[in-house]
């Protein structure tokens, strides 16, 4: 079985988490090229008004290229607290949120120097919420790619179709899903709010 090589990501989608749920190992790359509008900075939820996302601001260094360990978080906008609003709203009537949305603000009431002290802090929280033990190596150089590695740095994307190697998570309950139907390849945060301890048996299926 090829082991996952990842970029690192914002709380992260339930498609990158049923890879750890699937894999005993996988690789994330803090040390490649720091890519816009990629899961590195946001994460998808489903509010009454549909689907959303969750942006991160960094502090960008003109045009230079950013090995992602090297990028700096902006607090020039209050982003961590409309994040915090913004997950509230969309799960306040979710069964569980009452369960995660305090780990979630602590989360993000924390200051990080840098985005990748704040994706590997929401990873931490997501294996933690799901009881997965998979080993996670976080590589700070570049890696080149080698036999037996599924290179999924810029494969997976959000404004991308899946890749062959990465299962879509199958449809499971959603607050919104009377108005939007079943909304896809959202953040690990809507699958625990809407299903709570039912979260892994998704994800392994």
């Amino acid at each position: 079985m090829a082991v996952p090589l990842l970029s690192a990501f914002y709380f992260g989608s339930v498609e990158h988490y049923r890879l750890l749920a699937r894999h005993p190992k996988v690789i994330i790359d803090t040390g490649e090229h720091y890519e816009r509008q990629s899961y590195r900075t946001r994460t998808g939820l489903v509010g009454p008004n549909g689907p959303q996302d969750l942006v991160v601001p960094i502090v960008r260094r003109g045009g230079e290229k950013m090995p992602l360990h090297t990028v700096g978080l902006s607090y020039a906008e209050t982003w961590a607290h409309q994040h915090v609003h913004a997950i509230r709203s969309a799960y306040g009537q979710s069964p569980w949120a009452l369960h995660y949305i305090d780990a979630i603000e602590g989360v993000l009431r924390e200051r990080y120097d840098r985005l990748v002290d704040l994706q590997l802090a929401t990873l931490r929280l997501g294996m933690d919420w799901l009881d997965l033990r998979t080993d996670v190596l976080v590589a700070d150089t570049y890696v080149e790619r080698l036999e037996g590695l599924a290179d999924l740095r810029l494969a997976f994307h959000p404004k991308r179709p899946l890749p062959p190697e990465v299962e879509p998570v199958p449809p499971y309950p959603q607050v919104f899903a009377d108005r939007h139907g079943f909304v896809p390849r959202r953040s690990l945060i809507d699958l625990v709010c809407n299903c709570g301890p039912e979260a892994p048996r998704y994800l392994r299926s």
